[in-house]
This record gives C-alpha cells, structure tokens and sequence, in this order.
C-alpha cells in the first residue's frame, strides 16, 4: 500500500488509522531519513491506540514502553544499537513475541531479528513535490 500525504497532520493522520487498526503482537518496522516524519508518525499511532501521554523518539533510552491504551505499545529507536547481539541484551525478543505492539525504528539495520509477518513502514520525502510531501509505504504483514 502506498499512501501520499501533504503535512504533518496527514501523517500524523496515517499512523492514527494504522494504530487503530492493530492487532497484539504485531511488530512494526519503520524505517525513514532521519526528519522524515517517524515521531509524527508514530506519536499518531499511539494516539490510534489510545495512548495520551506524549510520544518522543527514545533515540538515547532505546525503548519507551506505553501501556496505558488498548494494547501496549513498545516504541524502540535501534539507531545506537551496534549488533544483534546488543538487541539481545536489551532482551527484544521478550517485547517482539509479547501482546503488545512493537513499533522499531531504524529496524532494517537488523532485518534478520524480523519475523516473516512484520510489516514495513517507510517514509520518504520528495523535495520536488513539496516540503511536506511525505510517500508512506506499507509492507508485510496485516496492518
């Protein structure tokens, strides 16, 4: 799926339908330029699940774990993260195959700890088309 969006609202917008949408154990790959919208875009999918708390990228705490909404949202940022083995220390996998929903940004630098039926998100600007522009990509997976 394919989805063009024209301001932060509306990818902000996208992430919300996307959260509402969302089943438990899903797990989430987003992948984008660094400024290419992933806060909004997931500060949207919290709000999807209900989540009211604010959403921030947790680029120096790796993970953010939000569990006031329908299901609870495991937020990583692995950009830091400099081998699988690291990913193991910070025990992934008892978030990956939990009841709640992962959402992994930077995740293609690790794509071997993905199971088949993660889904992948990517956000692409297109200058040309505009500052706003953002080409949302959606793969895998039911989301």
């Amino acid at each position: 799926m394919i989805i063009e969006t024209n301001s932060a609202a509306q990818t902000y917008e996208t992430g919300f339908n996307m959260g509402r949408n969302v089943k438990p154990g899903q797990i989430i790959c987003l992948e984008g330029e660094l400024g290419v919208g992933k806060t909004v875009f997931t500060q949207g999918f919290a709000k999807g699940l209900g989540i009211d708390e604010p959403i921030c990228s947790p680029t120096f705490t790796i993970i953010q774990e939000y569990k006031e909404g329908r299901l609870p949202l495991y937020h990583f940022d692995v950009y830091r993260i400099s081998s699988p083995e690291e990913m193991d220390e910070i025990g992934y996998e008892e978030y990956f195959y939990s009841d709640g929903v992962c959402l992994v940004e930077w995740g293609n630098l690790f794509p071997e700890l993905f199971p088949e039926d993660t889904v992948y998100v990517t956000i692409k600007k297109n200058l040309d088309k505009g500052f706003d522009y953002r080409i949302i990509t959606v793969e895998g997976g039911e989301c």
